[in-house]
């Protein structure tokens, strides 16, 4: 009897302790956001925490497509870009107009327009997946992007539409001019968009749309239609790009064709894939990540978009899960207690790795200045290497061949220590 009361109450206690841990990491979340402009309160740090903000409900948006209906699309940028117009054009409504309307219900009215264009444009589109799709997308991309710059009196041509934040209806007595009043208006909406998209992934219409993406036949059997499915996670995934778009046009306080462009959903696509599309967390983690290193490298080098190509090739052929599926699957270990077991080979293995790396920066770095013309020296680690000299050259090539050659033996070290520490996890019961 006292056995089975306590077996019921573990069961009892486990849903009970998933809850918990659940809203525990959603209230971290909340916190941090809350925190973080009282630990860093310089204007930089500001503007980078806002644009990390958007850059998650626009990833997040994105993987509404990609991860979770597994439609991949090269124009999602034309409803984060339409819903930044909408935005600029409600906001100059509403002071030539005089109507009260405060700036915190912005955002609703870009998601507003995203979603109309998802909805025009929607049904057509999803009516076929994969390839299909993605052409459609890319096509239709283009389309909006060029007429941007022909329909001047709703695009504004190359100056865009700019418009005025503070002139809008007060709220709380904040007018919204201090950048920390913007990031808190961001994080507010930041929160409101992942816990409805997250809620979004729990409902039946989530549920549905991974059983399209994996088997649209056997869904079509069951009486669902994959087409309907796919074209209501289409004006989803809209409606929350026009979210974040709306952000962007108040945060900058201007919306014009860049945000329309290739380069933009180029980012949200890099930001979601290197995130991991298999996880919700994925795409935050890749939207920090690409945001970070966007912010940092367009101020030390002119080539910062080729590190992107590079960072994205290298997640694609070595972890296809991205960063949240190289999280997940030390999950098991961690939880076996063999993950400690892992940390001296992959000590071991990151000296050669680093090598490589720097030998790659050192030769993109070396070859571009040449190229440009530019005789300035390159600064690695506190090291300073001039592009003209054979030094240089040879330092290069030194660390690029010799990285790589220890970085294999070492990696190898680390599949051995990976069998042995999933085989104990594996015989614990953690491991499938």
């Amino acid at each position: 009897m006292s056995a089975t009361t306590t077996s019921a109450s573990k069961v009892a206690d486990k849903p009970a302790g998933d809850a918990l841990r659940f809203y525990g990491v959603w209230l971290v979340g909340i916190a941090a956001l809350i925190v973080l402009p009282m630990i860093f309160s310089s204007g930089g740090s500001l503007t980078s925490f806002s644009l990390i903000g958007i850059a998650i409900v626009f990833a997040l948006s994105y993987n509404i497509l990609l991860g979770q209906t597994g439609l991949l699309s090269f124009g999602h940028a034309v409803h984060y870009g339409l819903g930044g117009f909408a935005a600029c054009h409600v906001m100059n409504a509403v002071v030539s107009h005089g109507w009260p309307i405060p700036l915190p219900f912005i955002p609703l009215f870009g998601g507003l327009g995203g979603l109309a264009f998802a909805m025009i444009i929607g049904w057509v589109m999803t009516k076929r997946a994969g390839t299909v799709f993605s052409m459609i997308s890319l096509g239709i991309a283009e389309l909006v992007a060029s007429s941007s710059l022909i329909l001047r009196s709703v695009f504004g041509g190359e100056s865009g539409v700019s418009t005025d934040r503070t002139a809008l209806p007060k709220m709380f007595g904040w007018t919204f001019g201090p950048q920390l009043q913007v990031y808190y208006l961001i994080a507010f909406w930041l929160v409101i968009s992942a816990i409805a998209m997250y809620a979004l992934t729990r409902t039946p219409l989530g549920r549905i749309s991974n059983a399209v993406r994996d088997n649209p036949e056997r869904v079509q059997f069951i009486g669902y239609d994959p087409h309907v499915v796919r074209y209501i996670a289409f004006c989803f995934a809209g409606f929350f790009a026009g979210v974040a778009g709306g952000l962007a046009a108040i945060n900058f306080e201007i919306a014009n064709s860049a945000y329309l462009g290739a380069i933009q959903s180029g980012l949200v696509l890099f930001s979601t894939f290197i995130g991991g599309v298999a996880f919700f967390f994925g795409p935050i983690l890749g939207a920090i990540l690409v945001t970070y290193l966007q912010l940092g490298l367009t101020s030390v080098t002119g080539v910062w978009q080729l590190y992107f190509g590079i960072i994205f090739i290298g997640i694609v052929m070595l972890s296809p899960g991205g960063i949240a599926g190289l999280v997940m699957m030390h999950r098991p270990l961690a939880r076996a207690g063999t993950l400690p077991t892992l940390i001296p080979s992959y000590l071991v293995a990151a000296v050669p790795t680093l090598a490589l790396a720097c030998g790659v920066i050192l030769t993109i770095e070396s070859i571009a200045r040449t190229h440009s013309g530019q005789g300035s020296p390159i600064n690695l680690f506190g090291v300073a290497f001039s592009p003209a000299s054979p030094v240089t050259w040879a330092s290069a090539a030194l660390l690029v061949f010799g990285g790589f050659f220890l970085a294999r033996l070492s990696w190898r070290r680390v599949a051995d220590a990976w069998d042995r520490a999933a085989t104990v996890a594996r015989d614990r019961g953690y491991l499938a």
